[in-house]
């Protein structure tokens, strides 16, 4: 005859009906269910960063949809990152909700947050109604984040430093080459000049042959002036450094373009400085500079417009600027405007030149140039150029001072 159960027997036998003690087999098939959702946000997260084309804005979007599945609400959960001022979310985050958040630190800086709330009240856990495990997931996503930030920010640094020496491996062999095409032909441009000066000279000259001969004149000395900006770009021309005051280089500048600016239409408005703005500088270097901007200032203007030019002093620096109410320059070729022989204008307007050499020699000085256009509302070019008493420092070819 069998025996009946003991009291203490049906109750162990009874228990799981109860509840679920973590240790029973319910109590860790949910365990591990959430387990299963945490570690499928985070492969999803790696596997979005792992896409180095893959836009922040849209790793970021796809980033913070993964985060609510992998909560123990998904149904009421809300998430939303936001890095370096952008943000997405997949849901509007009211500040009387319970939420949990980490920040995204890159650097020793805060670059942004990772925030998930819910939208209805839930009992509390270890931390508000979260675990502690869904704690542990949002350092982790912050973490990854902060990670995929530092990679792209090394990349973009990376890239732009490898296009600076792309920029002046090409620069250095320009300058080469400008140095050897300068020398090669200013021996017999010169002596084109001087048999059209001395053949000009010739009594009874027939009129025809006077403008001719001008006109051979005129052509060499223009190819002069820029076999003069080749061995400038090239640094070919020895530097006579003195101080200069800014005011007087804009002042003689002005003087010498009135009669063209008059004829073309263009009023000039001056905004120069009340005390002189003196530099340490090549007189003619600087002169060189104000004249290039001013005459591209002066043919972004074919139908007239207004020619600003105004100087000031600032800590440590004293500025130039010159501005015109042309076209503008798009930002399709802002950044090669300071290129070599790079022009939008036609073939026998200009070389390309201009800028470049103005941009060499700003720097050589110290300074900076900057550019500010909008396509249709003119643009502006500002020199600033050191104060503090120091010579420019010039460079040959292999960068070596």
């Amino acid at each position: 005859m069998a025996r009946a159960p003991s009291r203490q027997a049906a109750g162990r036998r009874a228990s799981p009906r109860r509840g679920r003690p973590a240790g029973t087999a319910p109590g860790i098939q949910a365990a591990l269910r959430e387990r299963v959702r945490e570690l499928t946000c985070l492969c999803g997260i790696a596997q979005a960063a792992a896409e180095p084309d893959l836009p922040l804005e849209r790793l970021m979007d796809r980033v913070v949809r993964l985060i609510p599945p992998a909560l123990q609400h998904p149904e009421i959960a809300v998430a939303r990152i936001t890095v370096d001022g952008r943000t997405c979310s997949t849901g509007r985050i009211l500040p009387a909700w319970k939420h949990l958040w980490a920040e995204v630190v890159s650097g020793g800086h805060r670059r942004g947050s990772v925030e998930v709330a819910y939208s209805r009240e839930r009992p509390e856990r270890d931390e508000g109604p979260f675990l502690k495990e869904e704690r542990s997931l949002i350092d982790a996503v912050a973490r990854q984040l902060a990670l995929v930030v530092e990679r792209r920010q090394a990349r973009d640094e990376r890239e732009r430093l490898q296009g600076q020496l792309r920029h002046a491996d090409r620069l250095a062999t320009i300058g080469q080459l400008a140095a050897g095409v300068a020398h090669e032909l200013n021996q017999p441009l010169g002596s084109i000049l001087g048999f059209a000066q001395l053949a000009r000279k010739i009594p009874h000259l027939p009129a025809g042959a006077a403008e001719d001969l001008d006109r051979i004149a005129d052509a060499a000395v223009r190819a002069r002036e820029i076999i003069r900006q080749l061995m400038t770009f090239a640094r070919q021309t020895p530097p006579a450094v003195r101080t200069v005051d800014l005011n007087r280089v804009a002042a003689d500048g002005l003087a010498f373009l009135e009669g063209r600016a008059r004829s073309a239409g263009v009023r000039i408005v001056r905004r120069l400085a009340p005390e002189p703005l003196t530099v340490t500088a090549d007189p003619a270097q600087l002169s060189q500079v104000f004249v290039n901007l001013a005459v591209n200032a002066l043919q972004a203007m074919p139908g007239g417009g207004t020619l600003t030019v105004e100087t000031g002093p600032m800590p440590g620096e004293a500025v130039l600027s010159v501005a015109d109410t042309g076209a503008g320059v798009g930002p399709e070729i802002r950044d090669k405007i300071f290129l070599p022989f790079f022009t939008t204008k036609d073939v026998n307007e200009g070389t390309g030149l201009g800028l470049a050499v103005v941009h060499g020699i700003v720097t050589a000085h110290g300074g900076a140039i900057a550019l500010e256009s909008e396509p249709g509302r003119g643009a502006r070019f500002t020199v600033r150029l050191p104060r503090d008493g120091r010579a420019p420092v010039w460079t040959d070819e292999e960068g070596q001072e």
